[in-house]
């Protein structure tokens, strides 16, 4: 896999139907071209793009969207009153898995978290997604936590 340009960045609008597009389903590539940008996929992108404490994150390679994921700033008294990083919405392209990309991703992510002065990251993944979990291993995240979702 020869890669040119490698960059992570903010999402753009534009690139609204790629980011879909990988969250739509991890197994196989989605073109971009066949999802369909609603109103509320507008509202909420719009809603992140504009909150300093969100970010909808794209790693690029010569502009091909090729991994996303969004990270959510929160500020606590915990930690001395630092920041910490959410991060969710972790995805590689399908046919680009095992090269390595993930990791750039998440070390990247994390680097830009640590610029920022957060004091911790985190995240949370399905519980079905053991090879994502011994993925997160070997960054360095621990599974310190169980986490509780309550659906509305």
């Amino acid at each position: 896999m020869i890669l040119r340009d490698l960059a992570l960045r903010p999402a753009t609008r534009a690139e609204l139907p790629a980011v879909l597009a990988l969250l739509a389903d991890e197994r196989t590539v989605v073109d971009p071209a066949s999802v369909t940008v609603t109103a509320a996929y507008e509202r909420a992108f719009a809603d992140i793009d504009a909150d300093p404490r969100n970010e909808m994150l794209v790693l690029t390679d010569g502009g091909l969207v090729l991994g996303c994921l969004q990270v959510t700033y929160i500020p606590g008294l915990g930690r001395g009153g630092a920041e910490r990083a959410l991060v969710e919405a972790v995805r590689i392209r399908a046919d680009r898995r095992g090269g390595g990309l993930g990791r750039e991703l998440m070390e990247r992510a994390v680097a830009r978290a640590r610029e920022r002065g957060c004091a911790l990251v985190q995240l949370t993944s399905d519980k079905r997604r053991t090879e994502a979990h011994r993925f997160y291993v070997s960054l360095g995240f621990a599974r310190s936590h169980d986490g509780f979702k309550l659906p509305l």
